[in-house]
């Protein structure tokens, strides 16, 4: 799955018989809320209280980015899915040297229910995920499920802090988690001293699709957030048009929507950015005439600044803020 718009789906067909098989298999599945063993404690998300394991051993990441975020808290998932087609390790090249086995791969958007039984998982994380009752109900029979925390309401939508304290809190990694919030918090709180300009600029944030096509992704969306976090001004009204979504499709003639002090687009497939160098409809806007329109060609930059983790947000701040400095000194 590459790091593009992702419809609010539910998980249907070969995945519920899947959960079938493994549920007839297993005799009888356990409590969703609960996991085995006496030590338990208790994480909050959207879809409940779950009970995981006071010390998980066997974790299968299946959230988008989630086994970067359990990486980081020092824990390495032996399933993951990958959400950006990193291909290898499923995860990142910022945390690929942290991975030492062979994490099985699991599917994204319909993950394999009966690969993920087999595994064995004590806890299943999804915190940043498509927020559906049915993907919740369809991963709960096999192992408790982490979702994202309460107060999530847009797809995918659930930020690098919430995210990093949702897995540490499901792995007893708190005071870790803190630390790896607050070092980033600082970094952010740093740039933004460093470059007050940031704060006097509107922002837009697009993607150049498959078909050609153009969309937009709006606050909630990691990517915007983070240059948002930057201090940033995201001055639109398409995050109406969203619905609840991270982005929000664009015709032909509502690209203009995209026009911003400065615009920031990428390419979900990759070696097109050339196209977008020539587009004349991207090129027509007033911050691409007037040299600030940022076409990411570096698909390790675009990735880290898709990734939406902790370790890929620091990944992304690499590469990203040298490019808006050049950008606003037009």
């Amino acid at each position: 799955m590459n790091p593009g718009p992702l419809p609010r789906v539910g998980v249907l067909g070969a995945a519920a018989a899947s959960l079938l098989l493994v549920t007839s298999c297993a005799g009888q599945a356990p409590d969703p809320g609960s996991a085995d063993g006496e030590d338990t404690r208790t994480v909050e998300t959207v879809h409940g209280d779950v009970d995981v394991p006071e010390y998980p051993t066997d974790v299968v990441a299946l959230g988008w980015s989630d086994a970067e975020a359990a990486l980081a808290l020092g824990v390495e998932p032996v399933g993951v899915s990958d959400w950006l087609e990193y291909g290898g390790d499923g995860v990142g090249p910022w945390v690929d040297d942290l991975v030492e086995g062979d994490p099985v791969q699991l599917g994204t958007m319909e993950p394999n229910v009966e690969a993920t039984a087999t595994l064995e998982p004590d806890v299943i994380l999804d915190t940043r995920s498509d927020l559906s009752q049915e993907r919740y109900d369809m991963l709960a029979p096999v192992a408790p499920v982490v979702g994202p925390p309460p107060g999530v309401e847009i797809t995918y939508g659930t930020t690098w802090q919430q995210q990093t304290r949702q897995v540490a809190a499901a792995l007893n990694e708190e005071e870790h988690g803190e630390e790896l919030v607050t070092e980033l918090e600082d970094r952010f709180a740093e740039m933004r001293e460093e470059h007050p300009e940031f704060a006097d600029h509107t922002i837009a944030v697009g993607a150049y699709n498959y078909d050609g096509g153009y969309g937009a992704h709006v606050p909630g969306d990691s990517r915007t957030d983070l240059l948002t976090d930057l201090g940033f001004e995201y001055d639109s009204d398409l995050a109406d048009t969203a619905d609840s979504a991270f982005y929000t499709d664009l015709s032909s003639e509502d690209v203009e929507a995209l026009d911003a002090d400065l615009t920031v687009v990428f390419p979900l497939a990759a070696g097109a950015a050339e196209e977008l160098e020539s587009d004349p409809v991207l090129q027509g806007l007033d911050s691409a005439q007037d040299d600030r329109l940022i076409v990411l060609d570096d698909q390790d930059l675009i990735d880290a600044f898709s990734s939406g983790s902790a370790p890929g947000v620091h990944a992304a701040l690499d590469g990203i803020v040298p490019l808006l400095t050049e950008a606003l000194e037009q």
